[in-house]
């Protein structure tokens, strides 16, 4: 069986990266997941802040996503472990998201995200489902925690 999630109006939209779970991660909020990893593509502290109090996560992707302001060149080898970063840390700071994770037991989870073949599935599901696998991966970690 697997579990499909994109819209946060869905069913298992808490996972989406625009879910309004908010985080502490260094000193600093993020109201969403996708506010902390737009903002980490780059150096640029001014623009990182920009991002951080962007009202919206469709707002902070689209600041993530200009070329105005130039990304980390290292963006490509340490964004996987980015969003793991953002994924832990929402999870961790909300039981409820975590019962939800729980929840889904061994199911696949997978973002149903039709135009995305890295993070999603892609419209044809040959996409590498990242978001999925790390999802699965912060639900390996809370399994073996309840188990020691």
């Amino acid at each position: 069986m697997a579990i499909e999630f994109y819209s946060t109006k869905s069913k298992y939209g808490e996972f989406s990266n625009f879910a309004a779970f908010g985080f502490h991660i260094e000193d600093y909020w993020y109201p969403t997941s996708e506010h902390y990893f737009q903002a980490m593509k780059f150096e640029d502290t001014d623009y990182q802040q920009k991002i951080r109090e962007t009202k919206s996560p469709m707002i902070a992707a689209r600041l993530g996503r200009s070329r105005k302001v130039k990304i980390r060149e290292d963006w490509e080898a340490v964004k996987v472990d980015v969003m793991r970063t953002a994924v832990r840390a929402k999870i961790q700071s909300h039981p409820e998201l975590q019962d939800v994770l729980l929840g889904t037991g061994e199911a696949q989870i997978i973002e149903a995200a039709a135009r995305d073949y890295f993070w999603g599935a892609g419209k044809d599901g040959s996409g590498q489902n990242w978001l999925g696998k790390i999802l699965m991966e912060v639900r390996s970690e809370l399994q073996a925690k309840i188990t020691t």
